[in-house]
């Protein structure tokens, strides 16, 4: 079982991915023998991952739309399909008016219109209403951050793919994998995080700290839907928030340990001023989920 100690770590990772064992031992008050063994077995026993995620843009998936799909028949072989499919990067069966739920993130928006094409064809779909996202406000899996401009090379892209498979990777191995000088790997790293190219971060493992319950919603606003979703984000059972346009204002996602405190958070949501119309679905199961700009390492082609 997690205590507080272990949570205020966890948290501390998502942020900083590399953050020292020292920095995390002030932190929390504790030795840094005492952190090193306890981000070990956090690690080891899988209630985290601390992995590089690029940033959408990195990958050509800078445009997200949440798709809400009209089925007939079973909805199994759905989520099968949308499981296959590249730009797919979650696929749910729900609860509520819609039994299907998934995102997509593409390059553009000439990608978005091709794809939803392609899903409308997909067999047992008898309609889809899309969410097209303008601003990301909050992903607990993925730091919402600037991408800036930058050129990489041959050398960065090496460096992509290990700080992907090990977040915390020391200098001394990245130099060894990539042919470098420590200075030199050091130097490189650290320009690609301070450019937001990647980001290393903790993925958590959702059973592992009790967010056991997960429910998606949809609201309409009055008046300034990004204000709104600027204050919403601070609320810690929301877990994703993005505003744009379609169906929805906004849409999140609220995760809490049980389901009384998930109703209590989504009457907080409810309550918060400028919320009009609120509409909910449940996850009853995930069939994809790919977090942020997490792509397989053997995607990485420079």
């Amino acid at each position: 079982m997690l205590d507080a100690v272990d949570a205020a770590l966890m948290r501390a990772l998502q942020g900083d991915g590399r953050a020292t064992f020292q920095a995390l031992a002030d932190g929390v008050g504790l030795s840094r023998t005492a952190v090193r063994a306890r981000v070990r077995q956090l690690v080891h026993s899988g209630a985290i991952r601390i992995v590089g995620v690029l940033h959408a843009g990195v990958v050509g998936m800078e445009v997200l739309g949440h798709v809400s799909f009209h089925v007939s028949g079973p909805v199994g072989p759905l989520l099968e399909a949308l499981g296959e499919r590249e730009a797919v990067t979650f696929a749910a069966q729900s609860a509520g008016r819609f039994p299907a739920v998934a995102q997509v993130r593409v390059a553009d928006d000439g990608a978005l219109t091709k794809e939803l094409t392609d899903l409308r064809s997909l067999e047992g779909v008898d309609g889809a209403e899309v969410f097209r996202a303008n601003a990301v406000f909050k992903d607990a899996h993925s730091s919402v951050r600037e991408l800036r401009d930058i050129e990489l090379d041959a050398l960065d892209w090496r460096l992509v793919r290990q700080l992907l498979k090990d977040g915390r990777a020391s200098y001394a191995d990245l130099a060894r994998q990539v042919g470098l000088s420590q200075a030199a790997a050091r130097s490189r790293v650290v320009r690609l995080l301070n450019s937001g190219v990647v980001h290393v971060t903790a993925l958590v493992e959702p059973s592992a700290v009790g967010a056991n319950e997960q429910l998606g919603f949809g609201l309409r606003c009055r008046g300034d839907a990004e204000a709104l979703g600027s204050a919403l984000a601070n609320m810690a059972r929301i877990s994703f928030l993005a505003s744009g346009f379609g169906r929805y204002d906004i849409i999140g996602t609220l995760t809490a340990p049980d389901r009384c405190q998930l109703v209590e958070a989504l009457e907080s949501v409810r309550s918060a001023p400028g919320v009009g119309y609120v509409e909910t679905w449940e996850h009853l199961s995930v069939r994809k989920e790919r977090r942020g700009g997490e792509r397989p390492v053997e995607w990485i082609t420079g």
